[in-house]
């Protein structure tokens, strides 16, 4: 099997590990230039700058030149780079774009890359290690976890009289609050009928009662189980007790709560810089409440990924370096976190310096429950052209749950039959 191999020579899995072996060693050939591409255009971009920019004062032979691209074009446009012969050394992928990206053969497997770096479960979270792994082989070092988070404003809950006594941490907690606060004329936690933040909402709540998006092998979708529609229906059952507008628009829900018009908001790890940026908006946050029977919430996470070189000859020498790079950027994860990210590295996050960023410590206690979109190829783009329609539909009171699912999942079973039949034997 050739893993890399456009043009020229290509470097078969032997190659790799020789090369991946120079590379955990440091890189001593001439002076070059890696090409580092990722798609953080927002607050996280500036805390990544700082870390490229101390790696190469560190480093006189190898200069790292970050380029970024907005995540939706990033992935359409790093596939076509690598297959023309002007791809990246190193970029950043979400975990559940990995498999996808394996499958095309963008990027290289890393089982040598991290063999040689010594690097296993036990410097990560078994969960976030294995979210690296698609069919037996792994094709990303995890940098971060960004889970879901529930954010609560202070001044909203003030103003009803509640303190942190009342914070909820249960189902039975949660519509306590809401119920108190739609007695004051509050509706407490507005649910949106798009991806972010209504989608990742229910994929914690699906999970939450037991539920699985897909089925393991990738053939079907499973998101429509009695779980799903349980999961649906909570959130419908926010909207028709009141403590929920109907019709939430797109970011309306975060800047209700910017604006001290919502309690509560089911809102990503990403958001602590945006809010923080706010002046005089009074906030915190809390894990996600358990509204089923066990806790579980929606996490991914950003992944280092070595794309595929067009030759031998230019490959070998850039994938040393590269390692370089991507074994300093994993160690130093800890100034990333400033980024509104949980890092990676256990010795990051079992730092004091960590412990002392409140709100990602806060996020960080949810590693054990975080849930990861599965290893499927092609499953972001099955989910956004299904499940993610349904729960739009059912939010909006156009379709009750069940019938919105089982739409969904019929749709959803014919696209992973088709991915199935292209990707099956792929790699």
């Amino acid at each position: 099997m050739l893993l890399l191999g456009c043009r020229g020579d290509p470097l078969d899995v032997r190659d790799q590990a020789a090369i991946a072996a120079g590379g955990s060693r440091g890189y001593a050939g001439p002076a070059i230039d890696l090409a580092f591409w990722t798609g953080f255009t927002g607050g996280d971009r500036p805390p990544m700058e700082r870390l490229v920019e101390r790696f190469n004062r560190e480093h006189d032979n190898i200069t790292v030149r970050m380029s970024v691209t907005r995540w939706g074009d990033f992935y359409q446009k790093v596939p076509a780079a690598v297959d023309s012969g002007h791809g990246p050394d190193v970029a950043v992928m979400h975990a559940d774009q990995l498999a996808t990206a394996a499958v095309h053969r963008t990027i290289l497997p890393l089982d040598e890359v991290t063999q040689a770096l010594g690097l296993g479960a036990g410097d990560f979270t078994r969960t976030l290690w294995d979210a690296g792994v698609f069919r037996g082989r792994r094709y990303g070092i995890p940098l971060d976890v960004h889970p879901l988070g529930l954010y609560f404003n202070r001044a909203v809950l003030a103003d009803a009289g509640l303190d942190d006594a009342a914070l909820p941490r249960s189902r039975r907690d949660y519509l306590a609050v809401l119920e108190h606060l739609k007695g004051r004329g509050i509706q407490g936690s507005w649910v949106s009928p798009v991806l972010y933040t209504g989608g990742l909402m229910f994929q914690s709540l699906l999970w939450q009662f037991g539920g699985e998006l897909f089925s393991q092998d990738g053939a079907r979708a499973t998101f429509n189980s009695e779980a799903g529609v349980e999961a649906l229906g909570f959130m419908l059952d926010l909207i028709k007790r009141g403590y929920s507008p109907r019709d939430v628009g797109q970011d309306a829900d975060s800047i209700a709560f910017t604006n001290n018009r919502n309690a509560f908001i089911w809102n990503g790890i990403w958001m602590i810089n945006a809010y923080r940026a706010i002046p005089g908006l009074r906030w915190g946050v809390l894990p996600v409440p358990a509204i089923g029977a066990r806790r579980a919430v929606w996490g991914n996470s950003h992944n280092l990924v070595l794309p595929r070189q067009p030759s031998a000859a230019s490959g070998r020498g850039r994938l040393e370096a590269s390692v370089v790079f991507v074994d300093w950027l994993s160690r130093h994860s800890l100034e990333w976190a400033k980024a509104g990210m949980v890092p990676a590295r256990r010795e990051a996050r079992e730092s004091a310096a960590f412990q002392r960023m409140t709100e990602q410590a806060t996020f960080a206690e949810q590693l054990p429950v975080v849930h990861f979109p599965p290893a499927i190829a092609g499953v972001d783009s099955v989910r956004a052209s299904t499940l993610d329609l349904a729960v739009n539909e059912a939010v909006l009171l156009r379709a009750a749950p069940r019938e919105a699912l089982n739409r969904a999942a019929r749709e959803a079973d014919a696209l992973l039959s088709d991915n199935l039949r292209k990707f099956g034997r792929a790699l």
